[in-house]
């Protein structure tokens, strides 16, 4: 059975904690769990994280669901490709709606279902997987058909049926202002040589 990488659990809760970590031992290749969401950035810098199941409230006796926002945007903000799920008492049903809004991936009620958690877990890493933006795709199109044309650049906008300008601004545009010098080689000199002459 292929194993999902890692998860971070963050839970005040040792009890829950403890049940995540036997409960997510068998679909995670390491569950890693902390009980004070002061840690998560310094968890999330020293090893790559795949998924970070987070609770909605810390502090004892206070059940706004406030810290847990706080800490979701702090997540998406320094690893906005890392999936949160929030997890959050059947009665906060709006607060992990506002949490969608925010970028959570989905939201767990407590008391939870085991299987549902983890086919939650599973079903939100599955679609991370298998979610390729139109810019990247364009952007691997673009690298795959100058590949093919051996870097020529006028060639290869005549395959995509554009300009070559059209492509050069694609390029710029896809992978930073330096791109298109990185990808230039003697080729393309010669042919913005042979251009200017033209």
């Amino acid at each position: 059975m292929n194993k999902y990488g890692t998860i971070l659990v963050v839970d005040d809760n040792t009890a829950i904690l403890t049940a995540m970590r036997y409960l997510l031992e068998e679909t995670f290749t390491q569950v890693l769990t902390i009980s004070s969401p002061d840690d998560i950035a310094k968890t999330m810098a020293q090893q790559p994280i795949d998924i970070v199941l987070l609770d909605m409230n810390f502090a004892l006796g206070v059940n706004t669901g406030g810290e847990g926002l706080f800490w979701l945007r702090s997540i998406r903000k320094l690893h906005p490709q890392t999936p949160v799920v929030l997890m959050t008492a059947y009665a906060d049903i709006n607060l992990a709606v506002k949490g969608l809004k925010y970028g959570a991936a989905d939201f767990i009620t407590k008391p939870w279902d085991n299987d549902e958690l983890v086919r939650k877990l599973k079903d939100v890493l599955d679609m991370q997987n298998e979610i390729v933006s139109l810019d990247e795709m364009e952007k691997e199109h673009i690298r795959r058909t100058i590949d093919h044309c051996h870097g020529n650049l006028t060639r290869a906008a005549e395959l995509l049926g554009i300009t070559r300008q059209t492509l050069y601004n694609k390029m710029k545009r896809l992978s930073g202002e330096n791109h298109e010098n990185s990808l230039s080689n003697g080729q393309d000199v010669k042919e913005s040589d042979k251009d200017k002459r033209l």
